[in-house]
């Protein structure tokens, strides 16, 4: 579908799905955020749904501002992809061995590793601006706060909630690595802490929703939120750069015969800002659940823990402001999936991926999410599929 447009009250709310289908405390938080003096544009992804403040799958344009709690605590979110070169008659037939291999090589949940991963441990892997990234920490609001070797201990790892582990095949039988992750405990303490400030500045008083407050262009509170949201935002890349580099390892050790070899990865984060011009303006762009589509890149939208994702490549589309959905979207709360499923219900959605089937990943059940490909036929104008990939193993944190 192309987009429809809902009047707002400073700019017009495209969106890139049916109105109807999405529920009334998402609309009101878009109709709240078409408020803003600021804003310049608005575009509402398929997977749209209720967030705080901001809904997810919203693409925020404004000039000037940016708002700390429409980016989100887990600054940085995002994924990754790799096609390998192993296929269905590599595999073992009991999946249970790997998955606890990568579970014991890449900490998840609250989990840390013992002592930091570095990057030269890996061969093959990039070390330049490590050091220099590291070097700036002591730039982050609040650092002592953060305490530095936490955030080294948990560079590398997993997380909890939505975030995950994938093997995957596609449709010509290769078996694909995804992982989805962010920033960690470092990006959500970075997070509250400016959001924090920005419901105390005076020119935030008025706001119909106080989580959407910003800062503004030339004062110290946005110096300060730049500085740590761009820091945490390659926190997260980092992070996930060296997980797929972790799970890399975990692969070649477990298929010594096949000797696997790895393609170019595909990275894209989906809970970020970025500095983008548009019809003569340069805007700060807030993606909330969603990915940037400019024309040709790659990127990676997922499903859930049982059904199809895809890697996909960017139309180019100004009217999203390049932008596509980061996933299948939450059609259900965390508590309602809970109430709504059974364990049952989840080893039936789940047949045939080797992965957690217990009360504590219910709330990650697919049928929590809406329909993947009725998502993606959506936004036929927004992306280009390159593959389609169906899951046979799942980590979750």
């Amino acid at each position: 579908m192309s987009y429809v447009e809902m009047p707002g009250a400073k700019v017009p709310i495209r969106m890139w799905t049916d109105p109807a289908a999405v529920e009334e405390v998402a609309l009101q938080q878009l109709r709240n955020v078409a408020t803003l003096p600021w804003i310049k544009g608005l575009a509402v992804m398929p997977d749209v749904h209720y967030g705080k403040g901001a809904t997810v799958g919203s693409v925020i344009a404004m000039q000037g501002a940016v708002c700390p709690a429409a980016v989100g605590v887990d600054i940085g979110c995002g994924m990754s992809a790799v096609k390998t070169s192993l296929t269905a008659n590599d595999l073992p037939g009991d999946l249970s061995r790997l998955r606890s291999k990568i579970e014991q090589a890449i900490p998840v949940g609250r989990g840390m590793h013992d002592d930091p991963v570095e990057p030269g441990d890996f061969h093959g892997l990039a070390t330049a601006g490590w050091g220099e990234f590291w070097g700036r920490f002591d730039g982050v609001a609040d650092a002592v706060k953060f305490r530095e070797g936490r955030a080294h201990q948990q560079m590398g790892t997993l997380g909890s909630g939505n975030h995950y582990i994938e093997l995957l095949f596609d449709f010509e039988g290769c078996v694909w690595l995804t992982l989805h992750s962010g920033s960690r405990n470092i990006g959500k303490e970075l997070a509250e802490h400016h959001i924090g400030v920005a419901q105390k500045l005076p020119h935030n008083q008025g706001l119909v929703d106080r989580d959407l407050a910003v800062f503004v262009a030339d004062t110290p509170q946005m110096v300060a939120y730049r500085n740590d949201l761009f820091w945490a935002q390659e926190y997260a890349k980092y992070n996930r750069t060296l997980m797929m580099a972790l799970l890399k390892d975990v692969i070649r050790k477990e298929f010594k015969k096949a000797k696997p070899a790895f393609e170019p990865e595909i990275s894209c984060h989906h809970n970020y800002v970025a500095e983008e011009r548009y019809e003569g303006r340069d805007l700060l762009v807030t993606r909330k659940g969603a990915i940037r589509a400019g024309s040709g890149e790659f990127g990676i939208i997922p499903g859930s823990m049982g059904t199809s994702s895809y890697i996909v490549k960017g139309l180019g589309n100004e009217k999203a402001f390049n932008s596509a959905s980061h996933g299948a979207g939450r059609r259900m709360s965390r508590n309602a999936a809970k109430r709504h499923f059974t364990v049952r219900d989840l080893e039936e959605q789940t047949r045939g991926v080797e992965c957690r089937k217990d009360s504590g990943v219910l709330d990650e059940i697919p049928g929590a999410y809406k329909n993947i490909d009725q998502v993606m036929e959506q936004q036929h104008d927004l992306v280009q599929v390159v593959a389609k990939l169906k899951q046979f193993l799942c980590v979750k944190g």
